[in-house]
């Protein structure tokens, strides 16, 4: 066969926040390696703004137990109470932890790590806004990122930079290994391992206004569930409520957490009537809503499909301090001093709640009733531990990130398995001479269908018919014309024939999984006849706790997508109205 070999202790795909943290605890004196399609700091964790949540109390009072009520209502009593336990209360270990590997975090002036509001986030379980939000400046993912990965390096991870992942190895209920391509020659390579972790993201770019990166193609995630691997609660997709509007490009929650306040045409603070106790610190499926809501009823500004983040009564040096990164992004992109104009805002798809199906340890689960595919892990938001249930709370991502990274590291080396690679061989040439075929196949396709235009119809589709607001209508089309979009793919050509750098190969192939995730978010959507959290179906306006506190496992069958539920593991804190 014609492929490179690597054969390592652990094997992790995707260099971003979980990735890394992963990749850091178990190197030393485990063979690590990393493979991401970007450089490992552009990754997309490196455009998380705003902050990292921890009860550190070091602004005002505060406890994990306040931070596990918040995480637990904000999620629409959807999240598992025994995962958000874990996440909370091991949240100030860990940005003490972050601090002592070089995280340059914000001060306040008694030299403590500095916390901010921010949404959904409470004191005295949901009685006022609390300060938990640790930050540097509007740049807390990317120099989290940074810190981790110069500690990788110094632990001597290999890093394998833009290679792209074709498929996962899986025979027989075990995982061995990973078939990737590299971006720059060309050229298979496979990669052996006793341990697989995938940390691969999210796939915002499914939707046509998208705060995520162009990366956010969702790769690793329709692989697994092409190999078998069901995809859990894929109907929770959160839209943040502040996005650059006709960008999509983010503006913190932190600049709101600062005392920035949306506005409508008529200049009233509408937050003051959806959520009266918090306002504009309401959680971000509340806040979109209530956007779209003021937009749909004629008070977008000037009557267009938008409102405004009003910073100016913030001053200029709070917002040159501490939100300097979205200050230049308007004013590169907006042509607007923000200090001295309100911002024009509108919601942007940002955040999969719902992913690969895993357990508080990072373990993949095979099916609704915890069976688990030996030596497969995934963290970060291409997992679903499920930690954030129907809506995840601002700042609480990081967390999930860098919690879930280190916890799916010390499983990886506790359980790490013994296997005989030769015996496996025949499983590696199998999968490496379907990923070679492929490529040609893409390479040599005769069809007239363009990738481009696949893909901005798909974007249509899913903006049009599966993001904010959802009918059982919309969403019968959006599956009907996913099939014809996934027929029209069968027939796609591109022109790019070479080795080199070939990115219309890869668009192709991102394309090809970015349908099949849309076809599980869809379907999962359809059947869940209910409102909660980021999933509002306006023929179903109300959450109905007797029938749908449960997640939906899709499962893809030759023809179809079968849906299983799987009950919620629920704790101390009982389902009630979400007000705030």
């Amino acid at each position: 066969m014609n492929y490179i070999t690597h054969t390592y202790d652990i094997l992790i795909v995707g260099a971003g926040l979980a990735g890394s943290r992963a990749a850091l605890e178990v190197s030393g004196e485990l063979k690590t390696a990393v493979l991401t399609k970007l450089y490992p700091t552009r990754s997309h964790s490196s455009a998380a703004q705003g902050g990292i949540a921890a009860a550190l109390g070091n602004e005002e009072d505060d406890s994990p137990e306040w931070h596990m009520f918040d995480t637990v209502k904000g999620s629409d009593f959807l999240g598992d109470q025994d995962a958000i336990e874990v996440m909370t209360e091991d949240a100030i270990r860990t940005v003490i932890e972050l601090e002592h590997m070089g995280v340059p975090f914000s001060r306040t002036p008694k030299g403590r790590i500095a916390q901010r509001n921010f949404g959904g986030h409470t004191r005295d379980f949901g009685k006022a806004p609390v300060r938990r939000a640790c930050y540097s400046a509007d740049r807390t993912g990317h120099v989290m990122l940074h810190a981790i990965y110069e500690q990788c390096m110094r632990r001597g991870v290999d890093f394998f930079s833009e290679f792209y992942v074709l498929s996962f190895i899986i025979e027989n209920n075990v995982c061995c290994g990973v078939v990737s391509i590299s971006i720059h020659t060309g050229e298979l390579h496979l990669f052996k391992a006793k341990a697989v972790m995938t940390a691969s993201g999210g796939y915002g770019r499914i939707f046509k206004t998208t705060s995520n990166a162009y990366a956010g193609t969702g790769d690793c995630i329709a692989m697994l569930f092409n190999a078998g691997v069901p995809l859990e609660d894929m109907e929770f997709f959160q839209f943040h409520p502040t996005g650059l509007s006709g960008l999509g490009i983010l503006l913190t929650e932190g600049a709101r957490g600062e005392g920035g306040i949306l506005i409508n045409d008529k200049g009233e603070r509408f937050m003051e009537t959806y959520a009266p106790a918090i306002k504009d610190l309401a959680p971000r499926d509340m806040v979109s809503r209530a956007i779209l809501s003021e937009i749909k009823a004629g008070r977008g500004i000037n009557g267009k499909d938008y409102v405004y983040l009003d910073l100016t009564g913030i001053g200029r040096k709070i917002v040159e301090t501490r939100l300097p990164e979205i200050s230049s992004f308007v004013r590169l992109y907006m042509g607007i001093d923000p200090v001295e104009n309100p911002v024009p805002v509108q919601p942007t798809a940002h955040y999969a709640m719902g992913g690969i199906p895993v357990d508080i340890d990072g373990r993949v689960l095979r099916s609704e009733t915890g069976d688990i595919i030996d030596g497969l892990y995934a963290a970060g938001e291409c997992a679903c531990v499920s930690v954030h249930g129907a809506n995840r709370l601002g700042c609480n991502s990081l967390l999930d990130t860098v919690v879930f990274g280190r916890r799916a590291g010390k499983a990886m080396v506790k359980q790490m398995k013994s296997i005989d690679f030769e015996s496996c061989q025949k499983s590696f040439d199998l999968h490496a001479d379907i990923a070679l075929n492929r490529i040609s196949g893409l390479k040599g396709s005769k069809g007239g269908d363009s990738v481009n235009l696949i893909a901005i119809d798909l974007k249509e589709v899913m903006m049009n018919n599966c993001s904010v607001f959802r009918t059982e209508q919309g969403l019968w089309e959006a599956v009907n014309l996913l099939k014809v979009l996934k027929e029209r793919y069968e027939r796609i050509q591109i022109t790019d024939k070479g080795k080199i750098f070939n990115t219309e190969l890869t668009e192709a192939i991102e394309l090809g999984n970015m349908l099949d995730i849309s076809e599980a978010l869809a379907v999962s959507a359809l059947h869940r006849r209910e409102s909660r959290g980021a999933h509002y179906r306006e023929d179903f306006p109300d959450r109905n706790d007797l029938d749908w506190l449960t997640h939906t496992f899709a499962f893809k069958s030759e023809k179809r997508i079968d849906l299983r539920y799987k009950p919620l593991s629920a704790g101390r804190f009982e389902p009630v109205e979400r007000k705030y």
